[in-house]
Parts: C-alpha cells; sequence; structure tokens
C-alpha cells in the first residue's frame, strides 16, 4: 500500500512541473499530463509568496509540446480561477509551443489577461525568456 501511494503522489507531481526563477521574477510552467485542481493549488501556494514579497512576475512561460487538457471540470475551473486571480500580477506571458492549438491562445488570451501575451516556438525557449525577464511597469 505504501508504495502504491508514493507512486500517485510522484504521479501527482509531474502533471504541472514547475519553476520559479525568482531572480528573473519568471514562472515557468510545463504541464505534463491531463491538469487537476490540486496542480494550481500546489502552483498557488508556491508562487503567492513570491508575488507579495516581490510584487508581481514579470513573466510566465507556458512550455509544452501539447497541452494535455484537464482531468475534469472541477481541474478547468480552478486553472480559469488561477488565471482571474493572477493576471493583474503578471507582466508578460509567453506561450513556447508548436502545438497548433496552443498558438491561437496568445491571440485569444489578449482579450481576458491584463499581461502583454506572445507565442514562441517550442526551439525559442531561450529568446522568450529573455523577453519574458525584461523589467516591467507593476511587477
Amino acid at each position: 500500500m505504501g508504495a502504491w501511494r508514493a507512486l500517485v503522489s510522484q504521479r501527482e507531481m509531474l502533471m504541472l512541473n514547475y519553476e520559479l526563477l525568482s531572480d528573473r521574477k519568471v514562472l515557468i510552467v510545463e504541464p505534463q499530463a491531463a491538469l487537476e485542481a490540486a496542480d494550481f493549488e500546489r502552483l498557488v501556494q508556491a508562487v503567492d509568496p513570491f508575488i507579495e514579497r516581490a510584487g508581481g512576475l514579470n513573466g510566465l512561460m507556458i512550455y509544452s509540446d501539447s497541452f494535455p487538457g484537464w482531468d475534469d471540470f472541477q481541474a478547468l475551473v480552478s486553472h480559469i480561477r488561477f488565471i482571474s486571480n493572477h493576471h493583474q500580477a503578471i507582466c508578460r506571458v509567453a506561450f513556447v509551443t508548436d502545438s497548433a492549438v496552443l498558438t491561437l491562445l496568445p491571440r485569444l488570451a489578449s482579450h481576458f489577461v491584463a499581461a502583454e501575451v506572445r507565442h514562441f516556438r517550442h526551439a525559442d525557449r531561450d529568446s522568450a525568456l529573455d523577453w519574458l525577464s525584461g523589467e516591467c511597469d507593476g511587477a
């Protein structure tokens, strides 16, 4: 039973990998599998204290070959709530992907978030990170 719990815990941690580059004030998220509500709860716990201390993020990078979707409706609601509660604390958002579906998101997202949103090819991760790392007003 203990091994099963360890396997489940490891699987849950891999749904949405993230890295907070505090020196650049950039959050990088990499969806690995269908997202769950718990993924966004963990992200909030990790990111909110930093946003409180730093006053915001210069950038958010969504780095993915393809978008795996959501595990269930609650996960979708949690994702929307995360965006709603954090978009004004983020100056720029970069979708770094070659996925046809995800390349459309910057145009759509720009209507709903305060951040400047751009698309970069998956191979252009470093260029996206440079763009996200620049200082901006309010972050």
